[in-house]
C-alpha cells in the first residue's frame, strides 16, 4: 500500500465537524425552542453551546476512540462499561426514543404534504384526529414497505436531504439579514437587552430538554474519530468548528425569527407551521410570493421521507442485533426470507399506534403536534444520560480504558464535567415532564402529565419484560412464551390500538376514557389471567 493510499483513508477534522452538524441541528429546532421562550432562547442558545454542547461533543470524542473496536456505539460503551444488562437496556432505550421520534417525523410529513396540496395551514382544520392518526399509520406502513427495497439509496438521500436542510436554513438566515438591509423592519417590538434574557422560572425549566433534544446526536461521529490523523489535535477542531457552526444557526436563526415574528405575541401553532410561515413571510418580503414556502415543504419532505424510512429500518435492526439472545425474545429476533425482522417492525407500528393513541384524545391536531414533540424533550435527553455516564465510568478507570484521544487530561475536572452535563440532563428530563403548551393546572394540562407518565412507563418498562419473556421462551417445552389464549389476548390489544386511534378523537372526552380503560382491563384479562396459569403448568412439567 502506497503512501498516497494510506493518506486517503483519513478523515480532515472540517469533513468530520460538517458530517456531525448535519445530523444535530435543523430548521425546525429553531421555531419549536422560539415558541417555548421567545427571544428569550437567544442567550438560552449561547449558554448550551458553551457549557454543553462543546464539552458532550468531546467526551464522545474520547468514547468513540476508547472503544474503537466496537463501532463506537452508544450501547457497546454501556456495556463495556456497565455490564451486559446495562448495556441491552442501553440499546433498549435508544430504540424506545427513537418511537416518538419517527412518530412525530410521520406527522411532519403529514403537515408538509398539506402545506404543498393546500398552500396554507388548513390541514389542521381540515383533518380530524382520527384521520390524522390513520394517515400517520399509513405512512409508517408505506416506508416500511419502501425501506426494505431502497435501504441504501435512501440512506444517501437523507444525507443530501440533511445538508439541502442545512442549506435552506443559511438561506433563510442571509435573505433576512439583507431585508433588513434594504430597510426592512422588525416585527419584535420594543428589542432590547431584556428581550433575549429569558425568564428563569418553572416554564423554562420544562423547555430545558427540549433545547438538549435539539443539539444531542453527536455521537453519532464517534466512530470516525479514529479515523482521523492525529485525533488529540485535529477533534477538538472539529467540534469547535461544529460549535461554531452551531451557535451561528442557532443565535442568528432564532433572531431571524424574531424580525418575522413579534416574540411577544407569537401564533399559537408557531411549532406545527411555524417552518413555513418563516419562509412564507420572507418570500414576501421579496415578492416571491410563496415559492421559498414551496421550496422549503418539499425539502422537508425529501429529508425527512428518506430519514424515515432509514430510521423504522436502522431502529429495529440495532435493538435485534445489539442486544443478543440472552435478553431478546426470540420471535422478536425472527427474521423472514429476505431477512427483514418482520416481528419488530410489528413491534415498531403497534407501539407507534399506542403513542398516537394516547394523543388523539387531545382537543385538535396542533396540541397532538406539540405534544409529541415534548415527549421527545423527555425521552431524547434521558437516553444521552448514557453518554455521560459512560464517559463518567472511563475516567474513573482511566488505567483500564485507553484513548488516542483524551478530553481535560486532569481527572478530577473531567470527572466534574461529566457529572454536571449528567446531572443536567437528568434534571433538563425530569422537568421536561411537564406539559408546555397548555395552561398549568387545566384539564388538558393534567391529561398530559397522565399519558406523558403512560408513555414513560411502556416505552421504559417494556425493556425490563423483554428478558423474562426471553426466560419463559426457554422454560417452556413449547419453545414459546405465551399461549395460545395469551397471543390472541396480545392481538386484541393491538388492533383495539389500532381501532381506537380511529374511532377516538371527536367525541366525548369521559366517553374516551372509559373507552381506554375498559380496553386496557379486557387487553390486561386475556394476556394474564386466562393464559398465566396454563403456561406455568406446562412449564412445571420440565
Amino acid at each position: 500500500m502506497t503512501e498516497l493510499d494510506t493518506k486517503k483513508r483519513y478523515i480532515s477534522w472540517p469533513v468530520l465537524a460538517l458530517m456531525d452538524f448535519v445530523t444535530v441541528v435543523g430548521f425546525d429546532d429553531l421555531t419549536y425552542n422560539f415558541q417555548n421562550q421567545g427571544m428569550g432562547v437567544i442567550t438560552s442558545w449561547i449558554i448550551m453551546i458553551l457549557m454543553y454542547v462543546i464539552p458532550y461533543s468531546l467526551m464522545v470524542g474520547q468514547l468513540g476512540s476508547t472503544f474503537d473496536d466496537d463501532g463506537g456505539g452508544l450501547t457497546s460503551w454501556v456495556r463495556e462499561t456497565s455490564g451486559e444488562f446495562l448495556g441491552y437496556f442501553a440499546a433498549w432505550t435508544y430504540w424506545a426514543a427513537s418511537i416518538p421520534y419517527v412518530v412525530d417525523t410521520a406527522n411532519t410529513i403529514a403537515v408538509a404534504l398539506g402545506w404543498v396540496f393546500n398552500g396554507n395551514a388548513n390541514l389542521q382544520t381540515q383533518m380530524s384526529n382520527s384521520s390524522f392518526a390513520l394517515f400517520t399509520l399509513l405512512i409508517f406502513v408505506f416506508f416500511i414497505i419502501i425501506q426494505s427495497r431502497f435501504e441504501h439509496s435512501l440512506e444517501v438521500l437523507s444525507t443530501i436531504g440533511g445538508i439541502a436542510m442545512f442549506g435552506m436554513t443559511v438561506l433563510f438566515v442571509v435573505m433576512t439579514v439583507t431585508a433588513l438591509g434594504m430597510g426592512g423592519h422588525i416585527a419584535t417590538k420594543p428589542l432590547t437587552v431584556h428581550t433575549i434574557v429569558p425568564t428563569f422560572n418553572l416554564h423554562y425549566l420544562t423547555t430545558l430538554g427540549f433545547l438538549i433534544f435539539a443539539i444531542n446526536g453527536a455521537e453519532r461521529i464517534a466512530p470516525f474519530v479514529t479515523k482521523m490523523r492525529n485525533p488529540n489535535r485535529d477533534f477538538p477542531k472539529a467540534m469547535i468548528m461544529l460549535s461554531i457552526m452551531t451557535g451561528f444557526l442557532t443565535i442568528f436563526g432564532s433572531f431571524s425569527l424574531g424580525v418575522f415574528f413579534n416574540a411577544y405575541h407569537l401564533p399559537d401553532d408557531l411549532k406545527i407551521n411555524g417552518s413555513y410561515y418563516a419562509f412564507q413571510a420572507l418570500g414576501q418580503r421579496f415578492h416571491m410570493g410563496n415559492t421559498l414556502m414551496y421550496v422549503f415543504a418539499f425539502t422537508e419532505i425529501f429529508y425527512l421521507a428518506a430519514l424515515l424510512a432509514v430510521l423504522l429500518n436502522a431502529m429495529t435492526r440495532m435493538l435485534i442485533s445489539d442486544t443478543g439472545n440472552r435478553y431478546m425474545p426470540k420471535f422478536l429476533r425472527k427474521t423472514n426470507s429476505a431477512g427483514l425482522p418482520i416481528n419488530g417492525y410489528i413491534l415498531t407500528v403497534g407501539l407507534s399506534a399506542f403513542i398516537m393513541f394516547l394523543g388523539i384524545l387531545l382537543p385538535n391536531m396542533k396540541d397532538i403536534f406539540n405534544w409529541l414533540l415534548n415527549l421527545n424533550g423527555i425521552i431524547s435527553p434521558g437516553v444521552t444520560c448514557w453518554i455521560f455516564w459512560s464517559f463518567i465510568k472511563i475516567r474513573m478507570n482511566d488505567d483500564k480504558y485507553k484513548s488516542g484521544y483524551v478530553y481535560i487530561k486532569n481527572k478530577k475536572l473531567s470527572l466534574a464535567v461529566g457529572w454536571w452535563c449528567l446531572i443536567l440532563t437528568g434534571v433538563a428530563t425530569v422537568a421536561a415532564v411537564g406539559p408546555q403548551d397548555v395552561p398549568f393546572g387545566s384539564t388538558m394540562w393534567w391529561y398530559e402529565l397522565v399519558i406523558n407518565f403512560v408513555a414513560i412507563i411502556v416505552l421504559i418498562g417494556l425493556g425490563f419484560v423483554l428478558p423474562y419473556i426471553t426466560k419463559r421462551e426457554r422454560r417452556s417445552q413449547t419453545g414459546t412464551a405465551f399461549t395460545r389464549i395469551q397471543r390472541i389476548g396480545i392481538w386484541v390489544a393491538v388492533l383495539g390500538t389500532l381501532v381506537g386511534d380511529l374511532y377516538l378523537g371527536d367525541v366525548n372526552f369521559s366517553r374516551n376514557i372509559g373507552y381506554i380503560i375498559l380496553l386496557t382491563a379486557a387487553g390486561l384479562t386475556l394476556i394474564v389471567a386466562m393464559g398465566w396459569r396454563e403456561h406455568d403448568l406446562k412449564e412445571s412439567l420440565e
